[in-house]
């Protein structure tokens, strides 16, 4: 995939979800990103 291929992704993505949907899909993603690193650091205790 070249650069300009991917560019094009992303601004279809951006019209079809728009820039709010994403950043709540965004902030989203981090806490259970952030929550699961929690739980795994936990479980090794």
């Amino acid at each position: 995939m070249s650069i300009w291929q991917l560019l094009i992704v992303v601004v279809i993505v951006v019209l079809l979800f728009g820039t709010k949907k994403l950043r709540n899909i965004r902030r989203n993603l981090g806490l259970a990103i952030k929550d699961f690193k929690k739980v795994m650091t936990t479980d090794k205790k």
